[in-house]
């Protein structure tokens, strides 16, 4: 089991230390969410809250993930960076490949790239982008994007992107491509790729999710031993928890340890120290 650090809602400046004691505390990786901006009002309700409110308040940090992955990788000698979730669709694609590609130089083959649909229509509109049949123009960004991380020339002729013969340089390391959702067209989409990347949720809909996942990465003849399910667990309070969730396909978690010890108004030096005994109460070195 891997466990990565989420660094969702902490100051921009903070996250730096938060990396560097995660890396030398021999976590395997940190999440970074994504939104370009937070309007003060959304007619779309939050999908992930029974009141369709947001997790978070006003003036909540959401530095550019690319941007901090090229930093934190300075940094850091081993650490992963995976974006929880990063929205392409709401982006042109080419501007979106150099800058996940840009971090993945910088970061020598440690970005791994977690994608979403998105949620917010208003937010889709203020850049310029489509709301509708945005999975459809999701799935066509990824093919043309992988097309541009490759050397040499790249065309692509797509439903929503024609592009002519050119090149896009640096030529990153190789980017693995995880899908959030629990839509069954989502799972599908993530079976398609890398891995599955997930929200708030509950163990045994985790495991239900990995169960579903394997099933049909084995009905398209792909892999399951190398496809990777990455998510927080809500109610894994103890070990046994956490093995369970390894043992039915579950390769990864995302956890602010900080929150079993202190809650989450804990200082910088509280967070490494949470960290610390987080990986001795749950035994992550044995």
């Amino acid at each position: 089991m891997k466990y990565y650090i989420s660094t969702a809602f902490l100051e921009t400046r903070e996250i730096i230390d938060v990396a560097k004691a995660a890396d030398e505390l021999g976590y395997d990786g940190v999440g970074i969410p994504d939104h370009v901006v937070n309007l003060e009002t959304l007619q779309t309700p939050y999908p992930y809250t029974r009141d369709g409110q947001r997790r978070w308040q006003p003036f909540t940090d959401w530095p550019d993930p690319w941007v901090l992955a090229g930093a934190l990788a300075q940094v850091t000698e081993r650490l992963k960076f995976v974006t929880t979730v990063y929205i392409p669709a709401m982006r042109d694609p080419y501007s979106a490949a150099k800058s996940i590609g840009t971090a993945a130089h910088l970061a020598a083959g440690r970005v791994e790239l977690g994608v979403g649909v998105g949620w917010c229509e208003e937010e889709f509109t203020l850049m310029g982008q489509r709301f509708d049949r945005r999975g459809r123009r999701t799935d066509e960004m990824l093919a043309l994007m992988r097309q541009l991380w490759e050397p040499g020339w790249t065309e692509f002729e797509g439903e929503f992107y024609r592009t002519p013969k050119l090149e896009m340089t640096p030529t990153p390391p190789p980017i693995p491509i995880y899908v959030g959702g629990l839509s069954d067209i989502a799972l599908r989409r993530a079976a398609r790729n890398d891995g599955w990347i997930g929200d708030l949720i509950k163990t045994d809909r985790a495991i239900e999710v990995a169960g579903r996942l394997r099933k049909l990465r084995a009905e398209n003849d792909l892999p399951v031993d190398d496809f990777t399910i990455l998510t927080p667990l809500t109610d894994a309070l103890a070990i046994e928890d956490y093995q369970r969730a390894e043992a039915a396909g579950i390769t990864g978690i995302l956890t602010m340890p900080w929150m079993f010890y202190t809650g989450p108004q804990a200082t910088l030096a509280e967070k490494v120290e949470g960290m610390k005994r987080f990986r001795a109460d749950y035994r992550l070195d044995d």
